[in-house]
Parts: structure tokens; C-alpha cells; sequence
């Protein structure tokens, strides 16, 4: 059991690791990796809904009835996405507003949505926690490499401190929209060549 939930878990890591593998997730991935204090924002908001709602569509999946599954699935994300944004709204609310749309877009994230349908809805709650909390961890994790190696090269600072001299150039294409495809393409194109080895 024990040796089941750390593979659950670990497969978010690399394995199913959203923008990654599973290419979900890309449209918040590109739009608010611009900072790393953006992407560590995005991550956790999406590391506790998608374990929340993993975690209650397990515990409902057998009163959940197949035919409305769902439209209960996005009730469900739903809610732990209100919860988050009025925590946000609360406790960090500079950061909120940088993330914008994108906190209440969670919802429609294929990510969450996904993983009701394809694991939560079919096991535990157990390994639904974990699935989540991995994939969570996951996509939080590669939000902030992203995020890290467009804010270092385009703006020249890391969290906003500044990481070169004052002689360095930043390369802003890294910070505008073509920047971040080529970046996630780059990444993409590292990922696959690491995995086929």
C-alpha cells in the first residue's frame, strides 16, 4: 500500500508531470511564469485544489451519479477554487492581482478535471490524495524552473533581486509571449530527450 502511494505520488514528479508530459496546463503556464513569485503562487493554488478535489470527488465517487459526473467534478474544483481565491484575496492580495484571471480559470484547467475523471473518480481517496498532491507538486515545480530561467534571462532578477551587474543586458524577449513558448518548446524538447534515455 505504502509502496503504491509513493509511486502515485512520485509519477507527478516526472512521469505525468503536467506541462511536461501530459501537455495540460499550458495556457496559465505561459501567461504567468513571467516571475517566479507568479509561478510559486500559481503552484501552490493548484497543488491545493487539485488535491482537495481529488481528495472529495474519492470520497463521492460512488454516490456521484455516472451520468452528471461531470458537472459535479467542476462543482467540486469549483469550490476549492473559490476557497483559494478568497484566501488570496485575504492573505496575499498583491499577488492575486498579478494572477488575475487565471485564479478562477482553474477551474476549466484540464489538469484538475483530469485527474477526476481519469483517477479520483476511479480509486481511493488515498491514492487520489497522493496522485494530486504529486501532480500538484509537479506542475508547481515546473512552473518555477520555467518561470525562473525567463525572469533571470529577461529581467536579470530572481524573485526581485537582481542576479547580474548593472552592466547586463536583459534579454526581454524571455518575458513577452513569444519568449515563453520558445521556452516551454525548449523545455519540452530537453524533457523528451531526458526521458527517452
Amino acid at each position: 500500500m505504502a509502496k503504491t502511494l509513493t509511486q502515485e505520488f512520485a509519477k507527478g514528479l516526472w512521469a505525468e508531470i503536467p506541462p511536461f508530459r501530459l501537455v495540460l496546463g499550458l495556457c496559465p503556464t505561459l501567461a504567468v511564469t513571467k516571475t517566479v513569485e507568479n509561478a510559486i503562487g500559481m503552484g501552490i493554488a493548484v497543488i491545493f485544489v487539485l488535491t482537495g478535489s481529488n481528495m472529495l470527488v474519492a470520497a463521492l465517487r460512488k454516490i456521484i451519479p455516472n451520468k452528471v459526473r461531470i458537472a459535479c467534478f467542476i462543482i467540486v474544483i469549483a469550490t476549492f477554487v473559490i476557497v483559494v481565491e478568497q484566501l488570496m484575496q485575504a492573505y496575499t492580495y498583491s499577488l492575486f492581482l498579478k494572477l488575475g484571471i487565471f485564479i478562477p480559470l482553474i477551474v476549466v484547467n484540464c489538469i484538475p478535471l483530469g485527474r477526476a475523471e481519469a483517477f479520483a473518480y476511479k480509486n481511493g481517496i488515498a491514492a487520489s490524495t497522493a496522485d494530486g498532491l504529486g501532480l500538484g507538486i509537479g506542475y508547481a515545480l515546473s512552473l518555477t524552473v520555467l518561470s525562473a530561467i525567463r525572469e533571470v534571462f529577461g529581467n536579470g532578477t530572481f524573485l526581485g533581486a537582481t542576479v547580474f551587474g548593472p552592466s547586463f543586458q536583459p534579454f526581454k524577449f524571455m518575458v513577452e509571449a513569444p519568449g515563453a513558448f520558445v521556452c516551454l518548446g525548449l523545455m519540452l524538447c530537453i524533457m523528451n530527450a531526458m526521458g527517452k534515455k
